[in-house]
């Protein structure tokens, strides 16, 4: 039997690399808490605490939960004529 509690506890509890992220995640927003980062600030691992193919879902988590620090990420292409506002 599925249980979210457990789902979650797992995933809170295990450190992701990105490439672990993306191949599980693929074409979804991501939040990362805990993130590390390389000396460019890529993350490169941090744990998954919520993922969706909805953006703003994924934002309105991030505001509930007030994680310390995170980061969001997107594991898609993003397409070439796409504007990014930071």
């Amino acid at each position: 039997m599925f249980s979210a509690v457990n789902y979650f506890r797992t995933m809170t509890e295990h450190q992701m690399t990105i490439q672990e992220i993306e191949d599980q995640f693929e074409s979804e927003w991501v939040l990362v808490t805990d993130p590390q980062t390389n000396q460019a600030l890529e993350v490169t691992r941090g744990h998954v605490v919520c993922h969706s193919k909805d953006r703003d879902e994924v934002y309105r988590s991030a505001v509930a939960l007030r994680p310390k620090r995170s980061a969001i990420l997107y594991t898609g292409r993003m397409p070439e004529d796409a504007a990014i506002v930071l």
